[in-house]
């Protein structure tokens, strides 16, 4: 297998990823998994694809993450992930389409208007 190159984003997080077969190691910005995601809920987001496919340890990641805070960046790298599962065997998108893992979340957070104290919520009105 030579080296699938994906991407994937979520909110203004974006992953780049180079995927090849190995023994499961997942490498970011330089530094393992364990370091780059201390949270335990953070590494399942990242390996549900492989865990969806029951292919665990079958493949090393290596990936660039910019942008955005870490929940943004362990889905983005979600979202990456199975784009390259896909690219290697075109008969598991429909394992990880049904997961909802393929599809892109366009959900982003909302400018701030002038005149409001946020996006949408008003200063506190006051009548005297």
């Amino acid at each position: 297998m030579e080296v699938i190159n994906t991407s994937g984003r979520r909110k203004t997080s974006v992953a780049r990823i180079y995927m090849t077969a190995g023994q499961g190691n997942i490498t970011i910005n330089g530094r393992d998994i364990k370091d780059y995601f201390p949270s335990e809920v953070l590494q399942t987001i990242v390996n549900q694809p492989f865990r969806t496919l029951e292919a665990v340890g079958k493949y090393d990641v290596k990936a660039n993450l910019r942008g955005g805070g870490v929940s943004g960046q362990a889905e983005a790298l979600r979202l990456a992930i199975s784009k390259a599962l896909v690219v290697e065997n075109a008969e598991t998108k429909t394992a990880l389409k049904k997961e909802g893992f393929i599809t892109r979340d366009p959900r982003m957070v909302e400018r701030k208007k002038f005149g409001k104290r946020k996006a949408r919520r008003s200063f506190q009105f006051s009548k005297r």
